[in-house]
């Protein structure tokens, strides 16, 4: 087995080709999980059920992705990374071809379910790898480049996606899905190598640092930053027909459009996260504010609803890095389940968001979905702010090596 340290990894054309197939996973699971809002309505018809009953299949994957996502990584801690990223990738083929087959409703979201924990497996393991393969000081950079494959997926994949299902029907969505998984497999298998992980000991110690206070506050940012944005994005489909006026294709160019700029926050915030994390997260709240408050303003224009989407994606995606690197390096030698919660309290919030958006449209209609959202991004900004005064123990600070990526406030200790 071929272990790479990050100070070996960082420039070597092996350690660039196992982050860009880190970031083609990604790819593979952001498109499987986001593209569901653009096949939303097909989807509702032809299983005949609502419109905001079918988002539950958002709820789902999400749910899957924060429960069953850091049990699997507790039960699997003891394997090595680069095998549970196989593994991950494999159950998500199955998982995807399970739900092409789906003739209920029911049938289609178990297998959301069950693909959506081993999202949260192959995140959480990536993450841990791509830091392992780089310096501590581009830490940052490592886990923009996972998460931007999630980012490209909004650009490429939930477009394509869309479009595919609109014109072949929502299954050849996840048929392109399938097929996308099985490249990413190979990928994996072929360019990976084992790069250890971001913690150390077994479930009971990793889980004593990974669940204390300072990284719980954490997630809990994550979750309202998710939460927020997810209250609008699952019915962003429905509300630029509905409300903004646009149809069918048009609805693919407002997509990558958003995801355009999504890709290029995400890529910006990882070099972001290695200078300030925290002061990263804080501005990209600020900035959700206006963006969501201009979506619920002027949702009937269509040039500022396309605005208001360049920047939103901008710093929605961007604060994803500072998010991931922040929890990592606070819960110190249990880096590797933390790097699953991150995943999970991000899906957390997308699974209230969806739920909240689904409560905004159904009480109130689609044009009040992006004040829902504009609501939860306004509780989320003390608590970020808030959050720039957690800090690492020098303890752990030193054995888990990260206190370097963490340059955020005069509190902060360094390495």
């Amino acid at each position: 087995m071929i272990t790479v340290t990050g100070s070996e990894a960082g420039g070597e054309p092996r350690g660039r080709a196992a982050l860009a197939a880190l970031g083609l996973g990604a790819f593979v699971i952001g498109t499987a999980e986001l593209v569901i809002v653009g096949v939303l309505g097909l989807i509702a018809g032809d299983l005949e059920v609502s419109v905001s009953t079918a988002g539950l299949l958002v709820t789902a994957y999400a749910l899957g992705i924060s429960v069953g996502g850091p049990v699997v990584t507790a039960l699997t801690i003891r394997l090595g990374r680069r095998l549970l990223l196989w593994l991950a990738l494999a159950v998500f083929i199955v998982g995807n071809v399970i739900a092409v087959a789906a003739t209920t409703f029911g049938m289609l979201l178990a297998a959301r379910a069950v693909t959506g924990a081993v999202h949260g497996v192959f995140l959480g393991a990536a993450a841990a790898v791509a830091t392992g393969l780089v310096p501590a000081e581009r830490r940052g950079h490592a886990v923009a480049l996972v998460f931007g494959g999630i980012a490209v997926s909004t650009v490429l994949g939930v477009p394509l996606g869309t479009l595919l299902g609109q014109t072949l029907g929502w299954r050849a969505t996840f048929v392109g899905v399938v097929i996308l998984c099985v490249v990413a497999l190979a990928a994996t298998l072929l360019c990976v190598p084992d790069a250890g992980g971001s913690g150390s000991g077994g479930v009971v110690s990793q889980a004593r640092q990974a669940f204390a206070p300072r990284v719980l506050a954490m997630l809990g940012a994550g979750v309202l930053l998710m939460g927020a944005q997810f209250t609008a994005f699952t019915y962003l489909a429905p509300f630029l027909e509905d409300v903004t006026g646009i149809a069918g294709g048009e609805v693919s160019v407002f997509l990558l459009v958003f995801g355009v700029t999504s890709a290029i926050g995400t890529f910006a915030g990882g070099r972001f996260a290695d200078r300030n994390a925290s002061g990263t997260l804080l501005a990209g709240n600020a900035v959700l504010v206006v963006a969501l408050g201009g979506l619920h303003v002027f949702g009937s224009n269509a040039v500022l609803v396309a605005v208001a989407l360049a920047a939103w994606g901008l710093v929605g995606m961007g604060v994803t890095p500072s998010l991931q690197l922040r929890v990592m390096t606070l819960a110190g030698e249990g880096g590797d389940l933390a790097a699953t919660l991150g995943a999970s309290a991000v899906n957390a919030g997308i699974a209230a968001g969806a739920a909240v958006g689904g409560w905004a449209a159904a009480a109130h209609g689609l044009d009040h979905v992006p004040l829902a959202a504009l609501a939860v991004c306004l509780v989320a900004l003390p608590v970020t702010w808030a959050t720039r005064w957690l800090k690492v123990p020098s303890t752990s600070e030193g054995t888990s090596g990260t206190g370097q990526a963490l340059q955020d406030t005069p509190t902060t200790t360094r390495g």
